[in-house]
């Protein structure tokens, strides 16, 4: 989508004490990050990378050192740069007393939702992230990812335009996984911008445009995941063959009757492949490139270049 970017970090840093006598440490270096309208972008990292860090400065809770944060086109800093978005906390704490459909209605007021609409969309949502039979009952009966569903319709009820999660999928079963995942491509399909952080790299996979990888304080890599998985790299090749006995230079990863399936090292050609299948007096069926997964990826990425010195810090 065109227009102006939602969120833009410009040579952002930001650095802690524990305590007053200890010397600081550096929970981001120099971040310049723009997320585009339209967009899901997620926010991968090792523990102590940074990740939360950069939620909270976009959402005004901390400031930068240094650099600049606008939210909106506004300062982050600014009350009014958060309207219009919506935002879910990695582990939310929402008073216990309230229910389901209450806390969203809670939300849903401070956000200026007329009042005729609000209890509909509020039982609408809570629908939606899977909380029906559970919209009245108390949050203290709630399981820590019902909690979580709960959060997200908080999160939505005033129909943001940008949405900010912080670890969404956290204790979530598979099914929950799956609904928040269709839930969130939903959002991209009504032009709402997203931005997430995750340690579950399948879920980027699934999820994402583009993908910023930070490793402590620093952004190592910002990339469409459609270029990531164009360019990945081949980790090794299979077989498929009918036929035949042992294959040189081959592992045998599975038989079934006279059908087996055989791995070959990266380096090999295609050409040196066959040959030695078809010298084992095997028949080649198929031969498969098996490719880096975005956890390869993501592994080699923060490899690739040796961190900065500094002290260990939050995330």
């Amino acid at each position: 989508m065109d227009g102006p970017a939602p969120l833009v970090y410009r040579g952002v840093s930001k650095s802690y004490k524990t305590h007053f006598w200890q010397r600081s440490f550096t929970s981001l270096d120099g971040l310049t990050l723009e997320v585009r309208p339209g967009e899901i972008l997620g926010l991968l990292g090792p523990n102590g990378a940074g990740k939360t860090t950069t939620i909270k400065l976009a959402l005004g809770l901390i400031f930068p050192d240094a650099g600049s944060v606008t939210l909106h086109g506004l300062p982050a800093a600014d009350p009014a740069s958060r309207r219009g978005t919506g935002y879910l906390p990695e582990s939310p704490y929402f008073p216990d007393d309230l229910t389901g459909l209450e806390l969203v209605e809670f939300a849903g007021r401070l956000h200026g939702v007329p009042e005729p609409e609000l209890r509909p969309r509020a039982r609408a949502l809570l629908e939606q992230v899977g909380l029906t039979g559970a919209a009245d009952r108390k949050l203290r009966k709630y399981s820590k990812g019902m909690v979580q569903r709960a959060g997200m319709a908080r999160a939505l009820v005033a129909r943001p335009r940008f949405v900010i999660l912080d670890e969404p999928m956290s204790g979530l079963d598979p099914v929950g996984r799956r609904e928040f995942r269709d839930l969130i491509l939903s959002l991209r399909e009504q032009g709402t911008t997203v931005l997430f952080s995750s340690h579950v790299l399948t879920d980027a996979e699934m999820l994402c445009d583009r993908v910023a990888i930070l490793k402590e304080g620093t952004l190592r890599a910002l990339e469409s995941v459609s270029e990531l998985f164009a360019s990945r790299r081949v980790r090794s090749w299979e077989v498929e063959a009918k036929g035949g006995g042992v294959v040189v230079g081959a592992e045998l990863v599975a038989e079934r009757g006279d059908e087996r399936l055989w791995r070959f090292p990266a380096t090999l050609q295609a050409e040196a492949i066959f040959a030695a299948v078809r010298a084992a007096g095997a028949h080649p069926v198929m031969l498969t490139p098996q490719r880096e997964t975005l956890e390869d990826l993501f592994l080699r990425t923060l490899a690739d270049e040796p961190a900065p010195d500094r002290a260990a810090g939050v995330a």
